[in-house]
């Protein structure tokens, strides 16, 4: 089995492709690109009251990048209602080198310091591929979720690619569009003439900054974890 070239990766993503296997334990991989693209725009995440209450309590405290290679690891663990994975060993692995490399990132929710939840994605650009998300306990997955969407919003990013629509992903806002559609969205992302890796986009914008006030300055800078309560401020509630 041949390992995974990061820089294909990273070419692959900047035209709109990525790569899946047919289960855990497989040899080889092959390049999807889908004919609907689902995407979840940035103005148009979906905070319910039960979800903004939720993130507000801070049952679960929320990190970026502090364990990569868990969020992984949980995504492509089994389950009763996923009893097998498209992350085999070479995707694994070709991912874990694209974090190394500043090009990957995750975000990790935790309950009395057990990894319970989280997603993990690629950064080109300003485009940020969202590759799988686990939860393993409730709402995890929706609270990482409007952590990244925060993040991505205060970093400057245009696009949010979920890859494929599910019901999950529609509840909080996502949309599917044709390819067409989509090409337009990420050659804006990158760049008219952008070198693959470079844009925009900045991840780590909100660790930099408090969350916008009304008028929309930031006031202050802090670090370590971000508190609900400044993810429900910034993204607002809206239904």
């Amino acid at each position: 089995m041949a390992p995974l070239d990061p820089d294909l990766l990273l070419r692959a993503y900047s035209i709109g492709v990525f790569p899946m296997a047919d289960s855990r334990r497989a040899r080889d991989i092959f390049w999807v690109e889908p004919k609907r693209r689902g995407i979840l725009p940035l103005d148009g995440f979906r905070l319910s009251r039960s979800l903004a209450k939720t993130l507000r309590s801070d049952r679960l405290t929320v990190t970026a990048d502090r364990d990569f290679a868990g969020v992984v690891a949980a995504c492509a663990e089994a389950t009763a209602d996923r009893p097998d994975t498209w992350i085999n060993g070479q995707i694994e692995a070709a991912y874990a080198e694209l974090h190394a490399r500043g090009h990957a990132h995750s975000v990790e929710c935790w309950q009395d310091g057990a990894l319970v939840g989280g997603l993990y994605g690629v950064k080109l650009g300003a485009a940020f591929f969202g590759e799988s998300m686990f939860s393993r306990a409730r709402d995890a997955s929706k609270i990482a979720l409007a952590h990244l969407v925060a993040r991505l919003r205060v970093g400057g990013f245009r696009l949010l690619d979920c890859q494929f629509l599910t019901p999950h992903l529609a509840s909080l806002g996502a949309v599917e569009i044709g390819r067409d559609a989509y090409v337009s969205l990420l050659d804006g992302a990158l760049g008219v003439g952008s070198d693959c890796g470079l844009g925009a986009g900045d991840f780590f914008a909100l660790d930099r900054s408090d969350a916008p006030s009304a008028a929309g300055v930031a006031t202050e800078t802090v670090s370590g974890p971000i508190s609900g309560c400044r993810i429900v401020q910034f993204l607002g509630q809206t239904s």
